[in-house]
């Protein structure tokens, strides 16, 4: 039986995905334009438009240029439903993906660490049209009455909209190498030592008492085996991801599968950027014991809690994610993992490791500010399902 064409009123416009359009050409610009040291150029910023093709060009940087766009593509099409669709909607996204490139590569004439150049305009609008076609399909069952629609609402709860867009963030900030398995949120750590010594030595005057825990805590290896600390790490980072899916869900969903399938996806990711930036060989070498243990542990008190009461999810989740967070920041770096930062190819695609680099800093304090409101009495929206199980 074929489905009855949609009548206009049921077709839907996406806020979200005009939110989140906005949002991805503003993460696009940082890291096109990262680290922003604009000086005077030689040549005009158009230029590049008509330079001789790039003499050494690799395999790699055609497939992340058209790679980087795709996501661009697909939220214009979701983006521009239900006024523009089909064929008008993909051009759209041609269309936009060519004008934001044309406008980075023109900027990027002014940086020096960067150089303008025309194959990535091709492969950037190649990646929205391709981004654009292939959304064209899924639009309507998504947005409109369709299955696709009927699916999201019977397995997740009406308002996890935001938690679904850091679910599906996660396992794209695994693809950064880390010193743990899922240890993402060492940001606290990147920003002490970005300081000046003079900036640093000035807060441990203020508080006498930090450099006593910063001596302690360079002897905690000491304490306990690296081997320990990122099975906890681990098993924390897995708690915080599972948990956190399930937070949105209703009880008909299969849990099993839905969390199977993140972590699968965040495997992929994870091996995936391993065997591009560093080598093919080395694309399981995050496989440790450490990490497993830590899987293990993780999936275990994952299972146990997965079906318990909303409230004790939630605080379990936050504890997991504190438990992380303080481990990530304040255990001494393995000089193992900064020799391997030293071999991860930076600049063949500076855009996708800039944009891995914050996701993976920055994703654990995102998740920490949505429990803070989702479990807030006085927030009208997530918090009223809080008491409900699901």
């Amino acid at each position: 039986m074929h489905d009855r064409p949609l009548k206009p009123w049921q077709r839907r416009a996406s806020p979200l995905s005009r939110q989140g359009l906005l949002c991805l050409i503003l993460l696009i610009a940082y890291a096109s334009l990262y680290p922003f040291t604009f000086q005077r150029a030689a040549v005009g910023p158009f230029d590049y438009l008509f330079a001789p093709l790039p003499r050494y060009m690799t395999m790699f940087d055609v497939v992340t240029n058209v790679l980087g766009y795709i996501p661009l593509g697909v939220m214009t099409v979701l983006a521009l439903h239900p006024v523009w669709r089909g064929t008008r909607a993909v051009l759209a996204a041609l269309a936009l993906g060519a004008l934001l490139s044309c406008g980075m590569e023109a900027l990027q004439t002014y940086l020096p660490t960067r150089v303008a150049s025309n194959v990535d305009l091709a492969t950037n609008a190649v990646g929205a049209l391709i981004g654009g076609a292939l959304a064209v399909p899924l639009t309507s069952p998504l947005l409109d009455r369709g299955w696709l629609r009927q699916l999201r609402f019977a397995w997740f709860e009406r308002h996890a909209s935001v938690l679904l867009v850091l679910l599906a963030l996660w396992p794209w900030a695994q693809a950064y190498p880390q010193q743990f398995l899922f240890g993402d949120g060492d940001l606290v750590r990147q920003i002490w030592l970005w300081q000046d010594p003079d900036v640093t030595d000035t807060v441990l005057d203020w508080v006498p008492r930090l450099a006593d825990l910063q001596g302690y805590l360079s002897d905690l290896d000491a304490v306990a085996s690296h081997v320990l600390w990122e099975t906890v790490v681990t098993a924390s980072g897995t708690i915080v991801a599972g948990l956190l899916l399930t937070l949105s869900l209703r009880r008909a969903a299969p849990r099993v599968a839905l969390l199977g399938a993140m972590f699968v996806v965040a495997f992929a990711v994870k091996s995936s950027a391993a065997a591009l930036q560093f080598s093919p060989a080395q694309a399981f070498d995050w496989v440790t014991p450490g990490a497993v243990y830590g899987l293990v542990v993780g999936g275990a008190l994952l299972m146990a809690l997965a079906w318990g009461p909303r409230t004790l999810r939630g605080i379990a989740v936050f504890a997991a994610l504190l438990v992380m967070l303080v481990l990530v920041n304040l255990l001494p770096a393995n000089p193992y993992y900064e020799s391997a930062l030293q071999m991860w190819r930076q600049g063949q695609y500076v855009h996708f490791n800039v944009l891995a680099r914050w996701l993976a800093w920055t994703w654990p304090y995102l998740v920490l500010f949505y429990l803070m409101a989702m479990f807030d009495p006085s927030h009208r929206g997530p918090a009223r399902d809080v008491g409900r199980q699901s």
